[in-house]
């Protein structure tokens, strides 16, 4: 199935790919893909009385896979009896049972779900003696090897492209053994363990020589937090600072990647260099705000030489002379730019990205995290309020999990005293508050919060969220917190959304009969609480489409703190005077949880506000640098039309 897809690509496309690349439409499509040709392998060994040798990798990649091989044994009766695994890598030091062992995590997704024997499970052994590590490496190679090596290899990618735990500088013929895992690496990691200084330093993993040797190699990609990556492994030179890379020379490989991880791609960034292609409008400003960034140009000031030698020579001659096309793509960054994002009353709006009517409008916010809605439109979202909009905000989740332990013994305390210094009942507060410490002093790494601990935090971040509404200028009528049950898990793992989180979000959706619908549209990883939030909104817009008053609903789509819609993307652009951007700032400041050394910081040093100021700042400045306006800083949104 992998191999018909791969057929498709033309020979433009594998001149810049080096390694065979297959786009599905998401991860879901793509994985089944390959367990039907996983379970196809398996029975044609059935059928030949062998073994069947698998590669297994961990991560959030691999695990819509076993949940379609899992299906395969429960409901097409696909035996794993014949079935011999071995897992690329886990964490040192660490006990089978903790709650971040690989040994877990693939006994909860596979193992104890299908027939396989468990001693045909091999997962590196995290409790060893540093001394007892070298000699049992060589043994798990010498499995392998007596085996006449793995069938069918599954790997994931890191964002430093490390393959297994063989982070930049692995050379080709490493072997299985203890390393050091990279920064990088670490920090992606972090959030699994609650902070950077309870992430495990080293790791063992099967080195990239044995991983080379395997029969066929199936690499896995999802988001667009993959696509720089991606681009560098099957595009770039062969390096050790991308041990992907090594898999160029790998005669049966292939990299299974959906849109977002593709998007950096040359076939799909800029389609026109691999083969003729048809101008559209939207493909014509990509190409055009695409060339002027890269010569450092306005767009007005592009001339035909450069169309010409940027391999652009096509769109000349299908869609006319440069002059002609520079104006019209000046004119549609124009028409993005407004101070109006309510729309402006009583105005022409042909070419403004809001309509003027109706004048005053319901406006529903939804935010993910108690503090995404003032990130990452907080100027937008002050410049309804100010404009007279009725503005509505909806914190989609508690945001539990992201508040510090002393955090929530800080706050509980503060009750405690509270009650004392009023001469309040304080019984219980106090029984709560002793009960919260003796936990919180005893806690394992990454053990789940009791109830009265979650439910502090969550307290601790809806106040903050009261705060900053309050500040823009809502009343409480206009708060809303979903506490979608999906999230409260306790864990960075999450239930599946399911029917009670659809119908919560439809509920208020009906309630408040929006014109306009504000949402996180942040697919950078599509397994985060923002991406589950927005599946959860479009399903709910989806099945109130019938309704009447969502014909007068026009949805908005933000990023989060981290990334920006590229230029050629965004519908509408809401400028920021200075005094706008430091009022944002202040906003943002009301969230004294999520300052100053936060549970998840990511691989960004850089606090909240510095990000979503820079972010909004270098947005200006790229249409500035196109020869527009200058601003301050521009928040950016893009409309989905459902």
């Amino acid at each position: 199935m992998i191999k018909s897809e791969i057929d498709k690509a033309t020979s433009f496309e594998k001149r810049f790919e080096k390694v065979n690349t297959v786009i599905f439409e998401n991860s879901e499509v793509a994985s089944k893909a390959v367990a039907a040709e996983i379970a196809a392998l398996i029975r044609k060994k059935q059928e030949a009385n062998e073994m069947c040798v698998l590669g297994l990798a961990t991560g959030s990649s691999p695990k819509r896979l076993y949940a379609e091989l899992v299906r395969l044994h429960k409901e097409e009766n696909l035996s794993f009896k014949n079935v011999i695994t071995f897992n690329l890598d886990e964490y040192y030091p660490m006990e089978p049972d903790a709650i971040h062992s690989y040994v877990r995590f693939m006994k909860k997704l596979l193992f104890d779900q299908v027939d396989i024997d468990p001693k045909n499970c091999h997962i590196p052994d995290g409790t060893l003696s540093k001394e007892d590590i070298a000699d049992y490496c060589k043994e798990f190679e010498a499995k392998i090897d007596a085996l006449g090596g793995i069938d069918y290899q599954i790997l994931g990618i890191g964002g430093n492209g490390h393959i297994g735990f063989n982070e930049s500088g692995s050379l080709p013929n490493s072997k299985t053994r203890l390393v050091t895992l990279d920064h990088i690496t670490r920090v992606a990691a972090s959030k699994d363990f609650q902070g950077l200084n309870n992430t495990p330093k080293t790791a063992i993993t099967i080195g990239i020589k044995q991983i080379i040797q395997a029969k066929k190699v199936v690499l896995f990609a999802w988001g667009e937090g993959k696509s720089n990556i991606i681009n560098r492994s099957v595009e770039g030179p062969i390096t050790e600072q991308v041990p992907a890379s090594y898999l160029q020379d790998h005669s049966n490989c292939v990299f299974v990647i959906d849109k977002g991880a593709s998007s950096q791609l040359t076939r799909i960034n800029s389609p026109w260099i691999v083969e003729k292609v048809n101008w559209d409008a939207q493909l014509i400003k990509k190409a055009v705000v695409g060339l002027a960034s890269k010569l450092n140009k306005p767009v007005l000031m592009l001339t035909e030489a450069d169309y010409i030698e940027n391999g652009m020579s096509d769109l000349l001659t299908d869609v006319g002379d440069a002059y002609d096309i520079n104006i019209r793509i000046f004119n549609k960054l124009q028409h993005t730019i407004t101070g109006w994002p309510g729309g402006k009353p009583n105005a022409e709006d042909t070419n403004r990205p809001e309509r003027a009517e109706p004048a005053k409008k319901r406006v529903l916010i939804f935010s993910p995290h108690p503090d995404d809605d003032i990130i990452s439109m907080g100027g937008t979202f002050m410049r309804l309020h100010d404009q007279g909009h009725e503005v509505h905000v909806a914190y989609q989740t508690s945001g539990n999990i992201a508040v510090a332990d002393d955090e929530a013994l800080r706050f509980s305390n503060f009750v405690v005293d509270y009650n004392r210094s009023f001469g309040l009942d304080n019984d219980k507060s106090l029984e709560i508050y002793k009960k919260a410490n003796k936990f919180i002093q005893n806690k394992k790494t990454s053990e789940i919060d009791i109830p009265e601990v979650r439910e502090i935090k969550g307290m601790i971040r809806r106040s903050e969220a009261k705060a900053t509404s309050y500040y823009v200028g809502l009343t409480d009528d206009q708060i809303h917190f979903n506490n979608l049950p999906f999230y409260e898990t306790g864990t960075i793992e999450k239930n599946p959304w399911g029917e009670e989180d659809i119908k919560i979000t439809m509920d208020l959706i009906k309630k408040v009969k929006p014109h306009q619908i504000y949402a996180a549209g942040d697919l950078a990883d599509p397994h985060g609480t923002h991406k589950v939030c927005l599946d959860i909104i479009f399903e709910a817009l989806r099945r109130l489409k019938p309704e009447s008053f969502m014909d007068d609903c026009w949805v908005w789509l933000y990023r989060g703190a981290w990334q920006e819609w590229d230029i050629e993307d965004i519908e509408m652009a809401v400028p920021m005077s200075p005094s706008q951007v430091l009022a944002k700032r202040y906003g943002i400041f009301k969230h004294q949880s999520q300052k100053d050394g936060v549970v998840f910081q990511g691989s960004d040093s850089r606090e909240f506000w510095q990000r979503a100021e820079d972010r909004n700042r270098e947005t200006a400045m790229k249409y500035d640098e196109l020869g527009l306006a200058h601003y301050a800083a521009m928040e950016a949104f893009v409309r989905y039309k459902f």
